[in-house]
């Protein structure tokens, strides 16, 4: 099928106001309008969802490792409610560098350029709604305060350092106060190359930069409390 193409916005202003104006469409409408197949299912589309709302707001960086909107600077960032509106899982922001690391500062990081400033869009996601039935809510523009930051550049510095020592197998998901990392793949036969605690090259699975659900329900709190 032929997929329409939305031009890239060219302001602020007018990205927030097509992020507005998908406000309570349901995702069958939004795929409709831009003759996007809907799956039955996320089962095996689990990306769907997200790549569906960049198409409809005209994101351009695709799989790179910069913001969704590059002229902006703007990442986009879905994130699944349940039926309580609360954080349904994790967001994912970007994959862990576990080669080539030496000298990364935060400010240069993939993390950093991610969150810097982000656009992110509510999406109904409760598993007694069907999925072409689940609607988008009022979607908003953010910056990490402060405070905000100073954890995450805390979080994804202590992070770093474990890796640069060979330490990645050793991390888990219970570490990190706002951020984790958790291995990204779609299943164990997936690998890359890593650093071992003696230095050398080691075959390991893929690792994702994660933000936790307390951070994005503490995120949503602020916006509509």
């Amino acid at each position: 099928m032929t997929i329409s193409l939305i031009p890239k916005p060219e302001s602020e202003n007018e990205l927030i106001t097509r992020a507005l104006a998908l406000s309570g469409k349901n995702l069958s409408q939004l795929a409709t309008d831009i003759h996007w197949p809907i799956p039955e299912n996320l089962n095996h589309n689990k990306g769907w969802i997200g790549q569906l709302i960049e198409v409809c707001l005209g994101a351009t960086a695709g799989n790179l490792s910069e913001p969704d909107f590059q002229n902006l600077g703007i990442e986009l960032k879905t994130i699944p409610l349940n039926s309580r509106h609360t954080p349904k899982e994790t967001t994912y922001v970007c994959v862990v560098p576990l080669l080539n690391h030496t000298g990364l500062q935060w400010q240069d990081s993939c993390v950093y350029k991610k969150l810097k400033r982000v656009l992110w869009v509510p999406i109904e996601a409760d598993p007694a709604v069907i999925l072409s039935e689940r609607k988008v809510g009022h979607a908003f523009l953010w910056s990490p305060t402060a405070d905000d930051m100073e954890i995450l550049q805390s979080d994804w510095e202590e992070f770093m350092e474990l890796i640069s020592l060979g330490q990645v197998e050793s991390i888990t998901a219970h570490q990190g106060e706002y951020l984790q990392i958790r291995p990204k793949a779609a299943n164990a036969s997936v690998i890359t190359t890593g650093i071992g605690q003696d230095g050398l090259r080691k075959q390991t699975l893929p690792r994702g930069f994660y933000l936790r659900t307390l951070f994005t329900k503490q995120i949503l709190q602020n916006i509509f409390s």
